[in-house]
């Protein structure tokens, strides 16, 4: 016996009956309706496991495959979990596919046994591609390596059916949103279509040991596509994040039950695929401008490893009556509190001006650390002074203008010794713990007046432009 319920197509809410508006998100006319199996959801529900004590659980490791990409295995925590669902979402021709084919190709080369689902695209063009990621040609490194296995399918049953036979130990899904089955009759890519497919390739994935990798779409607003359970059953969720314009990716962890949420992979685009950047604040820092004002640069940290990034500031004259702030890889609420801060303290009149902040590469700052940098590249733009090119900056500043200490500071100083800074301002709480690192003097600031004298050799005040 079926049943019809109406689902939200934003949002994922289920209602009894259609209405207007969604009751969850707000949504104007996103209610659809979709068939639900009764007899499937009761034969679903007839297994159950025992309950036992904890304590006779055994403790089992995690057996990690290593993908051979070395950048997307330090976002998955050291390599690919048997048994775990993986979802890469990112805007379209970002690179999604390109990653997922790269990493079968190389997984198949050690002898793993590799099932690639194309639902958006031939065959034959996945082969052009994989020619064109990996050179030499496929056939020469088949005979040698192994290849993966290919199968054009959108429909669920007739791709569990192809599990069965060919038993992969990876399984890659492009795209999740292809995907449907015949038991609902909503359309490929619905909320209840994505719950479903999602659903029966995480119990595959778990009862049969297969890793699998699932594509997804993401929305205008940058959210992965399809209702938020996608993201709670799977075990990982991989972000794209980059302009297509530029040759540099980042892939950003915003869910791992393996592994840390922190850590960030960071590729280049070039004619053969995705390569990774072993060091990125090398790439980040190479095109920075010499002696000009509004640059500064924070070592921040991702996941395990410290990357330095420029922060850049222009303050310009308002041409409106209101001014502007405009921020890019940084928060924008944070931002307008820095600057009030500024304006307060230190008598910079940033009320008549405009002011625009970048975090240049494309990455997204969201430590308290980065206060100074920021604080200090506004100073600098104001003032048209230029910082020395030595100089790093960082430590987390307060409202009433202190400077507080910051975490880790002793490996984003050795960190910035190894690319060529001679000095660096941080936190005095932090200086004094600081163990000395070769090539590199530690300055202590307490408050902003502090900063002044360490990065523009004034004395303490408000500096006059």
């Amino acid at each position: 016996m079926n049943r019809s319920v109406f689902s939200c197509q934003q949002c994922g809410h289920q209602c009894p009956k259609w209405l207007g508006r969604c009751p969850e998100c707000g949504g104007w006319g996103t209610l659809v309706e979709e068939a639900v199996s009764r007899d499937k959801e009761a034969a679903r529900s007839t297994h159950r496991e025992p309950a036992r004590p904890l304590t006779q659980v055994t403790m089992g490791t995690a057996v990690r495959r290593r993908t051979g990409i070395g950048e997307l295995d330090r976002v998955l925590g050291g390599g690919l979990v048997r048994g775990s669902v993986v979802l890469i979402g990112g805007d379209p021709g970002i690179g999604k596919s390109t990653l997922a084919l790269q990493a079968a190709v190389e997984l198949a080369g050690t002898g793993c046994r590799v099932l690639y689902v194309a639902g958006e695209e031939s065959p034959e063009q996945i082969r052009m591609r994989a020619d064109r990621l990996s050179p030499p040609p496929l056939e020469a490194r088949a005979d040698v390596r192994g290849e993966p296995w290919i199968v054009a399918e959108t429909g669920l049953e007739p791709l569990v059916a192809v599990i069965a036979d060919i038993k992969p130990e990876v399984l890659v899904v492009d795209s999740i949103q292809t995907l449907a089955s015949t038991d609902l009759g909503s359309a490929p890519g619905s909320v209840g279509q994505v719950r479903e497919v999602a659903a029966r390739l995480v119990t595959i994935a778990k009862t049969q040991g297969i890793s699998v990798f699932l594509i997804g779409h993401v929305t205008k607003e940058g959210f992965l596509a399809g209702p938020r359970v996608l993201e709670h059953v799977v075990d990982t969720v991989l972000y794209f994040e980059g302009d297509r314009s530029h040759a540099y990716r980042i892939l950003r962890a915003a869910k791992n039950r393996f592994g840390s949420t922190n850590e960030i992979g960071v590729f280049e685009m070039r004619e053969h695929g995705l390569v990774g950047v072993p060091n990125p604040s090398e790439v980040f820092l190479a095109e920075r401008p010499a002696l000009a004002p509004g640059s500064a640069v924070v070592a921040t940290i991702e996941g395990t490893r410290p990357i330095l990034v420029e922060v850049q500031a222009l303050v310009t004259p308002a041409t409106f009556g209101t001014p502007r702030r405009t921020t890019l890889g940084l928060d924008s609420n944070r931002a307008a509190l820095l600057a009030a801060v500024l304006e307060k303290k230190m008598g910079l009149r940033l009320v008549e001006r405009d002011l625009f902040l970048n975090v240049v590469g494309g990455v997204r700052v969201d430590e308290p650390a980065a206060d100074l940098a920021v604080v200090t590249a506004i100073a600098s733009s104001y003032l048209d002074r230029p910082l020395p090119g030595d100089l790093l900056t960082m430590g987390e500043v307060g409202l009433t203008g202190e400077v507080r200490a910051i975490a880790r500071a002793d490996m984003r100083v050795r960190e910035a010794a190894n690319l060529g800074f001679r000095r660096a301002v941080l936190p005095a709480a932090n200086a004094q713990r600081m163990k000395s690192e070769a090539g590199i003097a530690v300055i202590g600031v307490r408050t902003l007046e502090d900063l002044w004298a360490a990065a523009f050799g004034t004395e303490v005040g408000a500096p006059e432009k």
